[in-house]
């Protein structure tokens, strides 16, 4: 997000709603007054969608939400993202013909009506100090408060639906990894969906955007500030890596620049490793290269996982076209192979690929 995305009062509004604690906490307190008069009961049969950015989260994320089951919070609950039913009430309604390319430049476009990944606001106000160091984001600890809180508002984001039909809740967050075996405890009936990439064709993703929001940033400080007050780290000038308990892979970290592909092979391995261990009954690990070789068979079946009762659209391959990658370490890239080994070898788990007989809509 640009500062051309945004006049001066918008900006302004921004950096009101999301910079000091004081004011998220406020409106949260206030909303959530609000919603428990309605005596909404919590259910936890909700998705989780959380993988190393570049994994294909954003779409996997799109397809869940126009199925019309789910609710997530979206552009237009910018930027009070904690008090969505309230603002809803007292802001003017935006335009959701506006679409345009995201800062990405990945050929996702985005509306104010488009879901995102908001949601790490809440993290950020009430735990913040916990996790987000100067080079690091760290796994943290999360009290039975807390997570109360996070429950309370999971109901809050439900109870702005537009539809009655919209009765899970849906997260897109690559910082849940943080957090995961606590939102794995307090949510038994939770999915969390782990989507991967080949590690060569990923880290080369991540280090190509890291290059291109350093350069957005350093000559556009909103950009900047955004991410940070989103709580979003994954690359650009703010960039932190995700610390797992795991010293020996972070150390050799810092022995690349954030300019090497090394540095994100490592980045990789951290994270995948992590997941791999940390998997529960409800975990799925989604495989972004066979979802673009047969979409709407691999969503089929997500969706039969998922509980989801609706058809799959009719969807066409996507190519992708492979880069060529040089100065790879080999034992690094051999060690990051074999961890995606163990990844595609539980997809296969549960996708059945000859599946045929799951209806797909005509459009």
């Amino acid at each position: 997000m640009s500062k051309s995305d945004y006049n001066f009062g918008s900006r302004l509004l921004h950096k009101i709603a999301l910079t000091s604690k004081v004011i998220p906490e406020i409106s949260f307190d206030i909303e959530n007054t609000l919603i428990k008069k309605r005596g909404r009961v919590f259910s936890d049969n909700h998705v989780f969608v959380s993988g190393l950015a570049r994994s294909g989260t954003t779409i996997l994320m799109r397809y869940l939400y126009d199925t019309g089951f789910f609710k997530s919070l979206t552009y237009l609950d910018m930027p009070f993202v904690l008090m969505p039913n309230t603002w809803k009430q007292i802001s003017h309604k935006k335009p959701l013909t506006e679409h345009k390319e995201r800062a990405h430049r990945d050929g996702i476009m985005l509306g104010f009506d488009s879901p995102e990944a908001f949601e790490e606001v809440f993290w950020r106000v009430f735990c913040g100090e916990k996790y987000i160091c100067e080079n690091r984001l760290r796994l943290h600890p999360i009290n039975a408060d807390i997570l109360e809180k996070f429950k309370d508002y999971i109901n809050i984001i439900l109870s702005s639906s537009d539809s009655a039909g919209q009765s899970r809740y849906l997260s897109k967050n690559n910082n849940n990894v943080l957090r995961l075996s606590y939102l794995q405890k307090s949510m038994p009936n939770a999915y969390f969906i782990i989507p991967f990439r080949d590690p060569l064709q990923h880290s080369f993703s991540l280090l190509t955007q890291h290059l291109h929001f350093s350069k957005l940033q350093a000559y556009d400080k909103f950009s900047l500030n955004y991410m940070n007050w989103l709580g979003h780290f994954e690359f650009g000038l703010n960039q932190r890596s995700f610390f797992l308990n795991n010293n020996e892979i972070f150390d050799e970290m810092g022995k690349y620049p954030k300019t090497d592909i090394n540095f994100w092979l490592l980045n990789w391995k951290n994270y995948y490793k992590y997941v791999i261990d940390k998997q529960s009954i409800n975990t799925i690990f989604f495989d972004y290269k066979r979802f673009c070789e047969d979409p709407s068979s691999v969503m089929s079946d997500l969706f039969v996982k998922l509980n989801v009762d609706s058809k799959v659209i009719k969807l066409e391959p996507f190519k992708q076209t492979a880069k060529t990658v040089t100065n790879v370490d080999g034992q690094l890239l051999e060690d990051c192979n074999s961890i995606y080994k163990q990844l595609k070898d539980k997809f296969d788990l549960w996708y059945d690929k000859d599946d045929s007989a799951l209806p797909l809509s005509d459009h």
